[in-house]
């Protein structure tokens, strides 16, 4: 883990979390198989790694490469209300929403100033200052 560098533990887009999984699976076919040699698993490894670096090189590089692997945060509220089409779009439900509004200290939806759904899949909400929880 310390070859592929911080990037791999970190929450920062769906490919990085592919890549982490795929590491892991790799290893554990390694380690639990009779029939994968050390080489070929350590080639394996190696491999998922490298194309890690290089879709992060080009990314950093390359607007539209970046633009094509990842994902862009979605306004899902703007000032206490809901933004039925991006919900609709992103699969998230309101209940999933409001979740996400009690964890930040608000009440309800009217006490959002925005909520997004991140490009880690996980949702940031911004409440307003007069109507956040006591």
């Amino acid at each position: 883990m310390r070859i592929s560098g911080k990037r791999t533990l970190a929450k920062l887009n769906a490919f990085d979390l592919v890549v982490t999984v795929a590491l892991g699976s790799t290893l554990s076919a390694i380690l639990l198989q009779e029939s994968i040699a050390l080489a070929e698993g350590a080639v394996a490894l190696g491999l998922l790694i490298f194309m890690q670096f290089l879709v992060t090189f080009i990314s950093v590089r390359s607007r539209g490469f970046a633009k094509a692997v990842r994902s862009e945060p979605t306004l899902l509220a703007h000032d206490g209300a809901f933004c039925d089409e991006a919900m609709k779009r992103e699969r998230i439900t309101q209940e999933e929403a409001l979740s996400a509004v009690r964890s930040a200290g608000g009440q309800d939806i009217e006490s959002v100033k925005y909520l997004v759904l991140e490009s880690d899949g996980t949702i940031s909400a911004a409440l307003r200052a007069d109507r956040a929880a006591p």
